[in-house]
């Protein structure tokens, strides 16, 4: 019989390695915890988790940040399970969720939310690479480097573009999401720019970062630079660099064609596929 119940700080460690097991798909739910923990109300990002337990042993799991946005890792649920998971997240105002795309589905028919609940609902091919494979045979030349104070406008309009483009974002909300995105790119480091004759040309990021694993996201080239190998340059110039450091392994979601060539070039091979999901507006999940 499967149990359910709130995760507690204790049962971290065996979280961990349950979710170690499925690596490629619970980058962002691994990461989150890392940096934030469970329940730190004072971050947007910070995560409340439950877990499914058959005979004391973890089977699965799903975790709810703050600002109303739900990972999940949940391989083994059937009906009951996920109408058991829906229930918990009955009352809390749902923002959108990630997850392998059978869970996801899942998980979205048991909350009872229609296709017309979404601004933007995407099942992508899942990929990984274990960097001693990463091959730079047919980048494009340029190099990468961090962003800086003079790259703000470039970084607001190129990540307007992307809120647009990638997630449908009404222009309003993807114009001051744009700016919040370039401020952290400029004071973090995790934003790459590829660049030739010192003009930016694309840009790259890692969205979960782990010990040895990567997950890269953000990829962007605005459309009048596009079919140029900027992208995967952007992508494979900053997995080297990381691999100089001691990451082991990438992993990453591919948008469309075009990108999966890239990646595939790059030495990605598909592991699976991933959804991601987003709502109009945060909505209460079904009781």
């Amino acid at each position: 019989m499967t149990d359910m119940n709130p995760a507690r700080d204790a049962d971290l460690p065996e979280v961990e390695a349950f979710l170690a097991d499925h690596a490629p798909t619970s980058m962002l739910l691994r990461a989150n915890l890392r940096r934030y923990g469970l329940g730190d109300r004072r971050s947007p990002r910070a995560v409340s988790l439950v877990l499914l337990r058959d005979n004391g042993r973890i089977t699965g799991l799903l975790g709810m940040t703050n600002a109303g946005f739900a990972m999940l890792q949940a391989p083994a649920a059937g009906g009951d399970e996920w109408r058991d998971l829906a229930r918990w997240l009955g009352g809390r105002r749902l923002a959108g969720l990630t997850g392998e795309s059978g869970q996801a589905a899942a998980l979205i028919a048991a909350l009872g939310l229609p296709e017309s609940a979404f601004l933007h609902r995407a099942t992508e091919p899942l990929y990984h690479l274990d960097l001693a494979a990463l091959d730079l045979s047919t980048l494009a030349p340029g190099t990468i480097r961090r962003p800086r104070e003079r790259d703000r406008d470039l970084l607001t309009a190129w990540y307007t573009g992307f809120e647009a483009s990638a997630l449908n974002t009404p222009p309003a909300l993807a114009a001051d999401r744009g700016a919040d995105r370039a401020d952290l790119a400029i004071d973090g480091d995790h934003v790459r720019l590829f660049e030739r004759d010192e003009t930016p040309l694309a840009m790259t990021a890692f969205n979960a970062e782990l010990p040895g694993i990567v997950q890269v996201g953000g990829v962007y080239t605005p459309p009048e630079g596009r079919n140029r190998r900027a992208a995967r340059s952007a992508v494979g110039l900053h997995l080297a660099e990381a691999r100089r450091y001691g990451v082991r392994q990438a992993v990453l979601a591919a948008a469309s064609p075009a990108a999966c060539r890239s990646y595939e070039a790059l030495g990605f091979r598909p592991v699976g596929q991933m959804t991601l999901a987003l709502l109009h507006a945060p909505a209460g999940a079904a009781p």
